[in-house]
């Protein structure tokens, strides 16, 4: 396993396990899915350019496009949440109630 390989594996695990396990706020949650999209895209630009392939380049700009939506997304409802519940707190949201 390449040091670069190993450095983009561990922080995909450590976004993946913060995402699992200090689920306390919305926020903490969006943070961590923005650092497992960030390092995609890095270790997807990284893996283009060592392929010297000009069929995959268009492929870090969609994953980024995807990653866009996703964290605008995620910042809408997070307000919204913010608005009606009065907290960002996920253990204080009921999803089963309208």
């Amino acid at each position: 396993m390449t040091p670069t390989h190993f450095t983009f594996s561990s922080a995909f695990t450590l976004g993946l396990l913060g995402l699992a396990f200090h689920r306390t706020h919305l926020l903490s949650a969006l943070l961590c899915l923005e650092g497992m999209m960030l390092t995609l895209f890095i270790a997807l630009s990284l893996w283009t350019l060592q392929l010297n392939s000009t069929g995959f380049s268009t492929s870090p700009m969609l994953l980024l496009a995807f990653s866009a939506c996703e964290a605008s997304t995620g910042l809408a409802l997070l307000v919204a949440t913010a608005r009606t519940h009065g907290t960002d707190r996920l253990q204080s949201l009921n999803l089963l109630q309208c």
